[in-house]
C-alpha cells in the first residue's frame, strides 16, 4: 500500500447522523495498521475534536483545528494565524444593528455574547460549553496585545448572515477565508491558512511524506483544495456536488459509515 497517512474531516464526513463515531468506525479505525497515522483536520475548536481522537486511540496524533489556522502537534499548539483585532473590531460596529450571532474562537477560548439558541446548538453539536462574554468585553481584553482570532462563527437568519458575507467579502475579500457551511451559518478563518496548507505543513515538518502518500476524506468546501491535491481523495456520498466532482473516489454517505467501509476497500479489511 502506497498510501502512508490518512486525513479526515470530521462533521458530515467522520460522523453518523448522531454526530458520534460509529461502533463499524471504531472497528476498522482499531484494525488499521498501527504504524500509519490518523488525523482529524476540521473547522472545530481543540476541544471538540480530543475526544473523539481519544476513542479512535489517536490522542497522540497531531490535530488540525479551526480549518488549518491551529495546529496541535505533541500537545503544543503551533502554525497559529488569527483573524486580525481590527476586523473583528470593524465587524462588531457593522453587527451592532443586525444582531447576528457571532462566536469568537482563539485557541481553546470560545465566546458568545449569550446562551441563544445559535449557542445552544453549537454546544449540543460540539459538546463544548462556550464562555458567555459580550463582544465588545472580549475585544476590550485583547485589544492590548492586539490578539485575534482562529475564528469568528456567524450565525443568524440566511437575510442576516448575507448581509454579514456581503460587507467582510467587500472589505477583507484578500484577508479572509469566508465559508458558507449553510444558509444560516458562516465560518471566517484567516486567507493564509486552509486545511491544504496545513496538511502541507505536517507532511514537511513532521512526517516527511509526500502529498501523493496521502489519503484524505471530505464532503464540504473547505476540503475541496485537500481532497484534489491528495494522493486518494475521498468524497463521501453525501457531499456537495463539487466535492463529488473532484475527488478520486466516491464511498457511502457519512451516515452509512462511507470512511469505514471506504478504508475496509483500501486496506483489505475485515
Amino acid at each position: 500500500m502506497k498510501y502512508k497517512i490518512i486525513f479526515s474531516d470530521i462533521d458530515g464526513t467522520l460522523l453518523n447522523k448522531d454526530r458520534q463515531l460509529s461502533q463499524l468506525t471504531l472497528e476498522v479505525f482499531g484494525q488499521l495498521p498501527k504504524e500509519l497515522p490518523v488525523v482529524l483536520i476540521s473547522s472545530r475548536m481543540p476541544q471538540a475534536m480530543t475526544h473523539l481522537q481519544e476513542e479512535l486511540n489517536i490522542s497522540h496524533q497531531p490535530l488540525i483545528c479551526y480549518n488549518g489556522a491551529l495546529m496541535y502537534i505533541e500537545g503544543q499548539p503551533v502554525q497559529s494565524k488569527e483573524i486580525p483585532w481590527s476586523i473583528i473590531n470593524d465587524l462588531h460596529h457593522f453587527n451592532s444593528s443586525l444582531n447576528c450571532h457571532l462566536s469568537l474562537y482563539n485557541d481553546k477560548d470560545w465566546y458568545v455574547p449569550q446562551m441563544d439558541e445559535w449557542a445552544k446548538r453549537e454546544e449540543n453539536n460540539t459538546r463544548v460549553t462556550p464562555q458567555v462574554k459580550p463582544t465588545h468585553e472580549v475585544l476590550q481584553d485583547w485589544k492590548p496585545s492586539e490578539t485575534g482570532a482562529h475564528k469568528i462563527m456567524c450565525m443568524g437568519t440566511a437575510e442576516k448572515i448575507n448581509a454579514v458575507e456581503k460587507h467582510l467579502f467587500e472589505r477583507y475579500k484578500d484577508q479572509l477565508h469566508l465559508y458558507r457551511s449553510k444558509d444560516t451559518y458562516l465560518e471566517v478563518t484567516n486567507n493564509e491558512v486552509s486545511k491544504l496548507t496545513a496538511v502541507k505543513y505536517l507532511l514537511k515538518h513532521h512526517f516527511h511524506y509526500e502529498m501523493e502518500e496521502t489519503i484524505a476524506f471530505g464532503d464540504n468546501y473547505n476540503d475541496f483544495d485537500m481532497l484534489e491535491a491528495a494522493g486518494m481523495g475521498i468524497a463521501v456520498g453525501n457531499a456537495r456536488p463539487e466535492i463529488l466532482k473532484i475527488a478520486r473516489q466516491v464511498t457511502h454517505h457519512n451516515t452509512e459509515d462511507g470512511v469505514a467501509k471506504s478504508l475496509q476497500q483500501l486496506f483489505k479489511l475485515n
